[in-house]
């Protein structure tokens, strides 16, 4: 997400609408938010009431994570639904676009990666409750009107995208990159009924006050597609080994195969999991790797990526391991 400071155009937009939404009620200053990954994302009080606002940077496309009336659309067909989401209260579909939800109350902790100190029981209860947030997600129809929902996401189309990001990352940061990359597109599993997908479900992007997940959020590669893309995801998370010197020690943590029987829910288990549980760790890999070359070329200057060359590392021999 950028830094930069309040944009004057897009502050007058949000106050001119959130005015009309708050008739005499003070409307407070555009306060960027810390966190996020695209866009422009900002805090706003109308009155009592408090909003986050997504927009466009001004100048850049609205294509991609920057396309905030796409990341609307799908909490706007979410709401009401039994995946807990922001309330959407208005989008400017005026470019460059903006669009106001509910500010929502709770904190979005990964235990393995972020500093917060959440007690081990809670993070635990809060990884359970999010793998049943995770089935009623990819229960959702979506053929529901409003979802204008994308081309599926299949298997072979995900490992084609990351195989790509991964190809851009010097080999010697990638060791034994190749012959995973080759495992996989060896077996590639026979696809599964499209679901919809949050693209980058886990912990940090759930709000949850104490055990209760209040919010899902960071919406912005959602698609439809293979639910194990999901899963395979979620399951790297459940282990602070995955990220050596990076990850935080946190013990007690759910097992992946039981945040699986959570999300099961009695049902019969899926099959080839493995293989997305190896595909999850190659976008790891591919994403830490895709991050630290841009800081070495001067791109995004972040001296702490430097400490990812071993979890880069870890992310490939570990599923070339679970590949057997």
């Amino acid at each position: 997400m950028s830094t930069a400071t309040q944009v004057p155009p897009l502050a007058v937009r949000v106050r001119d609408r959130l005015a009309r939404r708050h008739p005499g009620a003070p409307i407070g200053e555009l306060k960027v938010l810390p966190g996020g990954h695209s866009g422009l994302t900002y805090s706003v009080a109308a009155g009592d009431a408090r909003y986050v606002v997504k927009a466009v940077p001004p100048g850049q496309r609205p294509v991609g994570r920057n396309d905030v009336l796409r990341q609307a659309r799908v909490l706007r067909a979410l709401a009401g639904s039994p995946v807990p989401v922001p309330g959407v209260v208005a989008v400017d579909a005026t470019q460059p676009a903006w669009f106001a939800m509910d500010f929502a109350v709770g904190e979005a902790v990964e235990p393995v990666l972020d500093e917060a100190d959440v007690p081990v029981a809670t993070a635990r209860a809060r990884m359970l409750e999010i793998a049943t947030v995770l089935r009623r997600l990819h229960a959702t129809d979506i053929h529901t009107p409003g979802f204008d929902a994308p081309e599926p996401l299949d298997a072979t189309g995900e490992l084609e995208r990351w195989s790509r990001t991964l190809h851009a990352v010097p080999a010697e940061l990638r060791p034994g990159g190749e012959e995973l990359l080759a495992r996989l597109a060896h077996d590639v599993p026979a696809g599964r009924s499209p679901v919809l997908l949050h693209g980058d479900f886990r912990l940090g992007n759930v709000l949850c006050a104490g055990e209760r997940a209040v919010a899902v959020v960071d919406w912005e590669i959602w698609s439809v597609g293979d639910p194990r893309i999901d899963l395979g995801w979620f399951l790297l998370f459940t282990d602070h080994r995955n990220f050596p010197q990076v990850g935080h020690a946190v013990h007690g943590l759910p097992s992946e195969a039981e945040l699986l029987a959570v999300y099961l829910d009695g049902r019969p288990p899926l099959p080839a999991m493995d293989w997305f549980r190896a595909l999850g760790r190659l976008k790891m890999a591919a994403i830490m790797g895709h991050n630290l070359r841009r800081h070495r070329e001067g791109k995004h200057h972040d001296p702490d990526q430097e400490r990812l060359p071993p979890t880069i590392a870890a992310m490939i021999r570990t599923a070339r391991d679970i590949l057997g």
